[in-house]
């Protein structure tokens, strides 16, 4: 089992930043591929990062590239996403995810476990 704990989210103006942690506990985190994900009202959860359980690979969606960063410290069992240039359209719940396997994919599907989520809220 392992256990996923969010947290960094809040409000902040449009063209801001936050980054999210999450907290892995449970099975060896560095066997782990991570994930984000988030989830606006009304609309189905979606996919914004993935990394390897070695870090050499990341993927992001479209809508995030070049904005949003993630990143795995295997010596704090945590992982992060740096959200730079935040916009209205970022606005929903961020959800962090493990895969017990090295690659990143980018569906639900794919994880085995997920966090409870943190609430990103952008104002214009």
């Amino acid at each position: 089992q392992v256990q996923l704990l969010e947290s960094g989210g809040g409000l902040v103006q449009a063209g801001g930043s936050l980054r999210l942690s999450c907290a892995a506990s449970g099975r060896s985190f560095s066997m782990l591929a991570m994930g984000w994900f988030r989830q606006a009202p009304g609309k189905e959860r979606e996919f914004v990062a993935a990394i390897s359980r070695t870090s050499d690979s990341t993927e992001y969606a479209e809508s995030v590239k070049g904005r949003f960063t993630i990143s795995k410290d295997n010596a704090k069992n945590t992982v992060y996403l740096q959200m730079n240039s935040l916009k209205p359209e970022d606005v929903a719940v961020y959800y962090c995810a493990a895969r017990q396997t090295s690659m990143v994919v980018p569906f639900t599907r794919g994880y085995d476990y997920w966090g409870q989520g943190t609430q990103v809220t952008v104002s214009s």
